[in-house]
């Protein structure tokens, strides 16, 4: 599927799911025509979005638009400072492409993990080269010196509870209890909807419960004492607006922020009744009892219904392209296959 079939439905599925607001690590930016599509779908969207463009890891792709394709980029579509939707650099330790994104007051968002890249960090930190401005994924398997840098340095981190259990990162325990012991408040991260559903509230539930059994465990390094309901709903919302660097307009209500609304029924039967309103969002409530979504005061969804969506035609523009991608990939699926043969290309 092409990037920006997937986003026009992963954007719409994120609102449908109470998600206002999301950090798009746009990490295959082809060409600046693909740059383009993505950032079109996110403005059609409607959501709220960081637009973090950044280079493929792989195949063949345009190197000449990269980066510069990122100053184009925000000077194109970026010079609206009230825009819903916001650039970054999606890069890895690379000083260089930092210097771009810091000429042009991005922020870089960066995949991290554990001790091969941590033995990079003093190194940068002496240079003055970690900021508020590095934004860093999973962080698993940190020592504490990375810790203690990350700390100083006023990195933002978020972690991603079941990303890094799926796909085995590391020890794929996430980061979450870690970053707390080292002063640092994290937000929440779905970070894979090809994978699984992009759902904040199996987010706080998968993170509670793996810091529950940590704790559990007698002398293991992530025994502390049990997180709780609020700390976890804090990910979610003002922890989570302040790793995008939007804590300013939303992440709470009050005022001179943005009016970014998530109303849940509570006579819903798996809600009812609700006797404490902290505790039933993150252990009951779920997806499908989001009625109303406001983003930046506009009504998104209201009464189950995603506004301003054709699903149809969204819907065909999704078969046309998975069913493009497979056929040029030779894949035939099976939807009831238990598991999947890996794809030889010749």
């Amino acid at each position: 599927m092409s990037r920006a079939v997937a986003k026009q439905l992963g954007r719409p599925a994120c609102i449908d799911a109470g998600i206002t607001t999301v950090i798009d690590n746009s990490h295959n930016s082809r060409t600046g025509a693909h740059s383009d599509a993505a950032v079109e779908a996110l403005l059609d969207a409607g959501i709220r979005a960081v637009h973090a463009s950044g280079a493929p890891v792989s195949g063949e792709w345009d190197k000449a638009h990269w980066p510069g394709n990122l100053a184009r980029l925000q000077a194109q579509y970026f010079t609206n400072p009230d825009s819903l939707v916001t650039l970054a650099m999606m890069a890895q330790l690379e000083p260089q492409q930092w210097a771009v994104a810091r000429a042009l007051g991005i922020p870089i968002v960066t995949e991290f993990f554990g001790a091969g890249m941590a033995a990079e960090l003093e190194g940068l930190h002496r240079q003055g080269l970690l900021g508020s401005d590095n934004i860093f994924n999973h962080c698993t398997c940190l020592p504490e010196s990375g810790w203690r840098i990350l700390r100083e340095a006023g990195v933002r981190v978020n972690v991603c509870p079941r990303s890094d259990a799926h796909y085995g990162i590391e020890a794929g325990m996430n980061a979450w209890q870690a970053a707390h012991q080292h002063g640092i408040r994290p937000g929440l991260s779905v970070d894979n909807e090809t994978s699984y559903s992009g759902d904040m509230f199996m987010e706080m539930r998968v993170a509670f419960y793996l810091q529950r059994v940590m704790g559990h465990r007698h002398g293991h390094r992530h025994a502390a004492a049990p997180t709780d309901a609020f700390r976890l709903l804090e990910a979610a919302t003002i922890d989570g607006a302040a790793v995008a660097g939007l804590e300013q307009r939303i992440g709470s209500l009050a005022p001179g922020k943005q009016a970014d609304l998530v109303l849940i029924r509570t006579g819903d039967l798996n809600v009812y009744p609700v006797n404490n309103a902290i505790g039933t969002v993150v252990h009951a409530a779920e997806r499908s009892n989001i009625d109303t979504v406001i983003i930046g005061g506009r009504v998104r969804k209201r009464g189950d219904v995603v506004l301003g969506l054709d699903q149809a035609k969204l819907r065909a523009a999704i078969d046309e392209s998975y069913g493009h991608l497979f056929s040029a990939a030779g894949y035939q699926p099976d939807l009831f296959a238990q598991s999947f043969a890996p794809i030889h290309q010749a």
